[in-house]
C-alpha cells in the first residue's frame, strides 16, 4: 500500500489529523502519514494561515463557513458553492460531514405518517440553539423575537439563553419541540449546514433560512421554507397554523426529507475526486500559478494573514481596510 504524506492545517479546533473525513476517504487505498516537515499534499481551512509555510505541496482547501476557494492560493477546492472549475473543485455542503448523516440516510428515505404519534403534536413549541452572537446576519435573532410574541421560543444556546444554562446535548433538547429555528449564519446559493440536519435527525419541524437554492438539495415540503414566503410575519402565520392544526403539522412532519434522485453519496464523490489528486504525479497535480502576478498576490494575502494574526497589528489593519 503507497504512502501519502499529508499535512492538515488551519482547521477548527480539536480537529483530528489521523482521524477526519478526509483520511476516511483516502485509507481505503493508501497508507496516510502525518508530514508537518515535508508533506506532499496540504490540506488547510479558513482558521489560520500556516498553509503559507508550505508553498511546494498540492495545496487543497476546505471550507464548512460561508466563504469560496481562493484558486490562487489552492490547487483544489472543496466547499458548499455551485462551482464548475474543471477537476478543480468538488461541492461538499458542510451537512454532509456531519455525525449520523450517514445512519439518518434510510430514516430520511422512508418516513411516513404511519411512525407518527399524537405525542409528536403535542410536544414543546419551538426551540433556537446558538452560541454565535458575532458574525450572523440580524434576521435571526429579528425572527426570534417576532416569533417569541406568538408563544415564547427555548433558547438553549448560549446566544440569548433563556433556559438558565446552554443544554448538554444539543439532538436531545430539539426533540422534545414541535419546530426548531434553523437560520443559518448567512445567506448564499449552496450554503446549508448541520443546522437543517439536526432538527430533521431529530424529528423537529425546522423553520429554514440561508441557501436559497436548498430545495436542489432537500424537499422543501418537509419543513418551512423562510425564503418561499414573502415576510418574517407571513412566516410567523403559517407556524400558528401548524401548531393550531395538529393533522397539518403531522403530515408536514411526515414527508421525506429527501426526494427521490435528491440523495447524493458524497462520501464515493469525495472519495474519487481526492484519488484523482494523488494519483497523478506531484508536479501535475499543481494546478494553481505559482509565478508571474500570482507569486505577488500570494505574498499580499501571507503578509495580510499575517498581520491580521498579530494582536497588535490588527487593530491597524482593520481601520486601514475596514
Amino acid at each position: 500500500m503507497a504512502t501519502l504524506r499529508v499535512f492538515f492545517a488551519d482547521f477548527w479546533p480539536n480537529f483530528s489529523m489521523e482521524n477526519n473525513f478526509i483520511v476516511s476517504a483516502l485509507q481505503d487505498q493508501y497508507a496516510i502519514h502525518i508530514d508537518s516537515e515535508h508533506p506532499d499534499y496540504v490540506f488547510f481551512s479558513a482558521f489560520g494561515a500556516k498553509h503559507f509555510q508550505y508553498p511546494d505541496a498540492v495545496k487543497i482547501y476546505f471550507t464548512g463557513e460561508n466563504d469560496v476557494p481562493d484558486f490562487n492560493l489552492c490547487d483544489y477546492g472543496i466547499a458548499y458553492a455551485f462551482i464548475d472549475f474543471e477537476d478543480r473543485y468538488i461541492r461538499l455542503p458542510l451537512y454532509a460531514i456531519s455525525n449520523g448523516y450517514d445512519d439518518w440516510r434510510s430514516k430520511v428515505l422512508s418516513v411516513n405518517h404511519s411512525q407518527l404519534s399524537p405525542q409528536d403534536a403535542d410536544r414543546k413549541f419551538c426551540n433556537f440553539v446558538y452560541s454565535n452572537a458575532q458574525k450572523a446576519h440580524p434576521l435571526r435573532e429579528q425572527f426570534f423575537r417576532l416569533l417569541s410574541q406568538y408563544k415564547p421560543v427555548d433558547s438553549g444556546g448560549r446566544y440569548l439563553n433563556n433556559i438558565g444554562k446552554p443544554v448538554a446535548d444539543k439532538l436531545e433538547f430539539i426533540r422534545n419541540y414541535k419546530f426548531t429555528i434553523a437560520f443559518e449564519n448567512s445567506s448564499s446559493d449552496g450554503y446549508t449546514t448541520e443546522k437543517l440536519l439536526d432538527p430533521m435527525r431529530a424529528h423537529s419541524l425546522p423553520i429554514y433560512w440561508g441557501n436559497p437554492k436548498v430545495g436542489l438539495d432537500f424537499n422543501t415540503s418537509s419543513f418551512i421554507n423562510v425564503h418561499d414566503f414573502s415576510s418574517l410575519e407571513a412566516v410567523v402565520d403559517e407556524i400558528i397554523f401548524l401548531d393550531t392544526h395538529n393533522e397539518a403539522y403531522l403530515d408536514k412532519l411526515s414527508q421525506p426529507c429527501v426526494k427521490k434522485g435528491q440523495w447524493v453519496d458524497y462520501k464515493k464523490e469525495l472519495s474519487e475526486f481526492l484519488h484523482h489528486i494523488v494519483e497523478q504525479p506531484l508536479p501535475t497535480a499543481k494546478r494553481a500559478v505559482r509565478y508571474g502576478f500570482n507569486d505577488y498576490y500570494t505574498q499580499r494575502q501571507r503578509i495580510s494573514s499575517a498581520l491580521y494574526s498579530n494582536k497588535i497589528a490588527r487593530p491597524l489593519l482593520k481601520k486601514l481596510i475596514g
